[in-house]
């Protein structure tokens, strides 16, 4: 069975995951925001492998311009993205 990361660990990764393009980092921390409760060790390893990544190569696979290719071409880097690409509700200032 796959572990859920405790807090610490989820601190450390959202450290690592902190980006140079701010569209990447806003579909991180909506990830974060939906996830974090119940992020497991597999799903922080995929994550990291896609943070190994160029900002513009992140960005190309989250807005679906590319899907992952060679080593990065795994179930559980789909499974991720799948999860970091599902839309999320805007909220407003005031709901």
């Amino acid at each position: 069975m796959d572990t859920v990361l405790d807090a610490g660990a989820i601190n450390r990764l959202k450290w690592r995951c902190r980006r140079g393009l701010l569209e990447n980092d806003l579909f991180i921390e909506r990830f974060f925001q939906r996830h974090e409760d119940h992020l497991t060790e597999s799903q922080a390893q995929a994550l990291l492998a896609l943070m190994d990544l160029s900002d513009n190569d992140l960005l190309d696979l989250l807005l679906m311009r590319t899907e992952p290719s060679g080593e990065m071409d795994r179930p559980e880097v789909h499974q991720l993205l799948g999860m970091m690409r599902t839309p999320g509700t805007i909220l407003q200032k005031g709901n």
